[in-house]
């Protein structure tokens, strides 16, 4: 494991407000993300997983600094990015981009494909002013568009190719990390699997290390060399990729894998059905969040919350009784047979 870290989040906290009555008054807190602490290393793709409404996107977006923190900290190459100003925040951005989930509202309908890509390039003084249009037609051949696609607008274009483009985006400034929320979910499985290979290519390419942000576990088996798994604001499991799916310990995660479907006709897994509904995040349960559904339930997970402990190398996990629930998936790598 590289000892280097490129990002790192300590006790980073997002709540947001439930306003009430006449004088919209603060009720109570939507708690999206609670003291959740991890590291990114460079040249990695960090998986982050868990049912929709976990605090994903939310982590990531709190990250970027797109949402303010309620508390805790975000370190990107030993620096606190929650102190910087806002000229700071600036150059800092050029470091980090975001690939959105949403291919259709993600760009600018009233901007061209070429200004769309080259606006960053713009914000932040890449590049000579006479190279920028080479530079943009480069990155959409590297992406598979045409060059002609330069002077088109998003509307003209399909929702694969248009997630294409705002990868040319992100890439158009050598950023160090890409956060990618969602990248693949709105697209159809024929489109998906091209995305992805697509940005394992540029990857290497272009020396990249990946946030990726997803909630379907075939597409991060594929992708990701380690992964965080989530639910209801709390992380659950750090691990990497080969341990996740071959000796999960959180029960959540168990329950995740076992319905990842398995391309062997010859190969039969047990189903865990998680019983009842995912929380209220403002109300979330005491102890371990996940005590409500899960099924291994004891009396301390109702009122101890665990602590996030390295039950071995590599291998991080919140939970009283880690390993109760046990399952094994086929750790199969190849694109053909995961999506």
């Amino acid at each position: 494991m590289n000892e280097s870290v490129l990002l790192k989040t300590k006790h980073l906290t997002k709540f947001f407000p439930v306003k009430t009555g006449v004088f919209r008054r603060t009720s109570g807190w939507v708690k999206a993300v609670d003291d959740v602490s991890f590291q990114v290393y460079p040249g990695e793709t960090f998986g982050i997983v868990g049912e929709s409404g976990c605090g994903k996107s939310t982590l990531g977006m709190t990250i970027l600094r797109l949402i303010e923190p309620t508390s805790g900290s975000v370190f990107f190459e030993d620096r606190d990015v929650t102190t910087l100003s806002s000229s700071q925040l600036l150059r800092f951005r050029k470091n980090i981009q975001m690939i959105f989930q949403d291919p259709f509202s993600s760009l600018n309908p009233r901007m061209r494909v070429g200004s769309i890509i080259g606006e960053g390039m713009t914000v932040h003084g890449v590049g000579a002013r006479s190279n920028r249009e080479f530079i943009v037609r480069t990155l959409l051949e590297k992406v598979g568009l045409q060059a002609d696609s330069f002077d088109r607008y998003p509307h003209e274009f399909s929702g694969g190719q248009r997630q294409r483009i705002g990868i040319a985006r992100a890439l158009a400034i050598s950023p160090k990390l890409i956060i990618a929320d969602e990248a693949v979910s709105a697209l159809d499985v024929s489109i998906r699997s091209q995305i992805i290979n697509l940005m394992a290519d540029l990857k290497t390419e272009f020396q990249l290390t990946y946030l990726f942000i997803s909630h379907d576990l075939s597409v991060v088996k594929h992708l990701c060399d380690r992964i965080m798994v989530m639910y209801l604001g709390k992380t659950m499991e750090i691990t990497t990729r080969e341990i996740l799916f071959c000796r999960p310990l959180h029960p959540y995660t168990v329950s995740l894998i076992s319905a990842v479907p398995v391309p062997d006709p010859d190969y039969h897994i047990n189903r865990i059905l998680l019983l009842g509904d995912v929380p209220s995040p403002v109300h979330p349960p005491s102890g371990c969040r996940f005590h409500t559904r899960c099924p291994v339930t004891r009396k301390k997970c109702e009122t101890d919350e665990p602590l996030l402990i390295e039950q071995e190398p590599f291998h991080f996990v919140a939970c009283h009784y880690p390993g109760t629930l046990a399952i094994s998936v086929p750790l199969i790598l190849t694109s053909d047979s995961t999506l």
